[in-house]
């Protein structure tokens, strides 16, 4: 029995590679169908920063050969995709910036993860600039659109990764997430999105000061974690975990929004999908306790980090005055803020570890919403001074940045659409190393959810 097309497109990860290594499609036409799906949703999606057509084709073909010959490799003839945040031989690392970068000449340690599983990397998506913003919009590429709705945002900063993923180009994809940037978009487009454990997946180096982390995006769960698995090479554990059942747990149920300094409030649509997936959490047998973390003024240790991040990845822009006025003006503070106070965040860590960790004395996950409010529209943020988006996005996203400061784990699940059929996200949090305990809950969700039979009315 032959696949459609449309049906070949939106099978996952996992059956793809199953697909291939039984015979039942090539490396070549799954390749072809990503690369022509990528190529018509453009116009409208922009997804991609580049696409490597003829190189994601020989590779293909290869793969092809390789598969004939009886090997075997995780993802081995897979399509998908990776953030212009990561190295990629041939291609720049402009991370969504302007200006003639050089090509990169080694591949950074997920990428040759992916490569050494045998996946085909069909090209790089779009992201905002140095990753700053939960929406991808840039002078370097223009607006990355939500294929839910194109008006609105698909959210960042792993937004060109979500949108693809949405929309049926690839299965899966790597992103980055140094403050909700694959929670947030996974949110924002009804995918599942894994901020895994900060080292979990090597780096060449430690990113924005042990705030950002590479992890993946994907319909199912399964898929995502196929994905960490082999970005982590931590062999099949965290696809066993999305097989196991999680037993019975105290869950968190947690609206309070952590202090920003800012004026926020929970939308009653974000509030009400993630009560929601609570009671869909007691149906499955599990206590529900209504519960704060102490987060305190965590915000102010967030800064230094992330500022001092901007300044450090904007020293590698071969023009800075092509930058956004927004992002010069982080850089300056981000060096103002690079001796004692970089130092004393990172010094508080623990102790913020201990004051809210002691949450999980009390339960065994926290449930919050991934944002406060749905994606919003395109050019939202155009034309706003940093201050102004730094009130703007806040109120949009104050959800999800704490656990990049404590550097523990994190899981996005799908927890409906909005009246207006805008997807919103539930975030499942755990305390450190607990992917496994956090994956296991997302996956017994998914088999009553069933959010991966949820698509986009797209025309690509």
């Amino acid at each position: 029995m032959t696949t459609s097309k449309p049906e070949l497109a939106f099978t996952g990860l996992a059956e793809q590679a199953s697909m291939l290594a039984a015979g039942a499609t090539t490396s070549v036409e799954l390749t072809r169908l990503a690369l022509e799906k990528a190529e018509a949703s453009q116009p409208t999606l922009n997804a991609f920063k580049s696409l490597r057509a003829e190189e994601a084709l020989r590779e293909a073909e290869e793969a092809d050969r390789r598969l004939a010959a009886g090997e075997t490799a995780p993802l081995l003839g897979v399509p998908t995709a990776i953030k212009d945040d990561l190295d990629l031989t041939g291609l720049p690392t402009a991370f969504g910036c302007e200006g003639d970068f050089s090509v990169a000449t080694t591949d950074s340690p997920p990428v040759a993860a992916l490569r050494e599983a045998g996946a085909v990397l069909i090209g790089k998506t779009n992201t905002p600039e140095l990753g700053q913003w939960p929406f991808t919009e840039g002078p370097a590429f223009g607006a990355t659109r939500n294929p839910w709705d194109t008006e609105r945002t698909p959210g960042g900063s792993s937004g060109g990764a979500a949108a693809a993923i949405a929309s049926g180009v690839i299965a899966a994809a790597l992103g980055s997430d140094g403050a909700g940037s694959i929670r947030i978009p996974a949110a924002w487009t009804d995918l599942v999105g894994i901020k895994p454990q900060r080292g979990r997946v090597p780096t060449e180096r430690e990113l924005f000061h042990g705030l950002t982390v590479v992890g993946p995006l994907a319909r199912t769960v399964a898929d995502a974690a196929l994905l960490l698995d082999v970005a982590a090479g931590t062999g099949t554990a965290f696809q066993a975990a999305a097989r196991r059942e999680p037993g019975r747990m105290r869950i968190g149920l947690s609206t309070r929004i952590p202090f920003t300094a800012t004026k926020t409030r929970l939308d009653p649509q974000a509030h009400a999908v993630v009560v929601r997936l609570a009671e869909r959490f007691a149906e499955l047998g599990h206590e529900i306790v209504e519960i704060e973390p102490d987060y305190r003024l965590i915000g102010l240790t967030f800064l230094p980090r992330s500022l001092v991040g901007v300044r450090d990845w904007s020293r590698r822009v071969p023009d800075q005055a092509r930058l956004d006025p927004r992002t010069r003006a982080n850089a300056r503070q981000g060096s103002a803020l690079a001796g004692p106070a970089l130092r004393l965040a990172r010094a508080t860590e623990p102790l913020l570890q201990r004051q809210i960790g002691s949450v999980f004395g009390r339960v065994d996950v926290v449930l919050t919403p991934t944002t406060a409010t749905p994606p919003p529209r395109i050019g939202t943020f155009d034309k706003l001074t940093g201050w102004q988006t730094d009130q703007a996005m806040i109120a949009a996203c104050p959800y999800a940045w704490p656990w990049n400061v404590l550097g523990w784990p994190g899981v996005n699940v799908p927890a409906g659409l909005s009246p207006e059929g805008l997807p919103l996200g539930g975030q499942l949090l755990g305390p450190s190393h607990a992917e496994e305990r956090l994956i296991s809950l997302a996956a017994q969700l998914e088999e009553v959810e069933r959010w991966q039979d949820r698509k986009p009315e797209t025309g690509w």
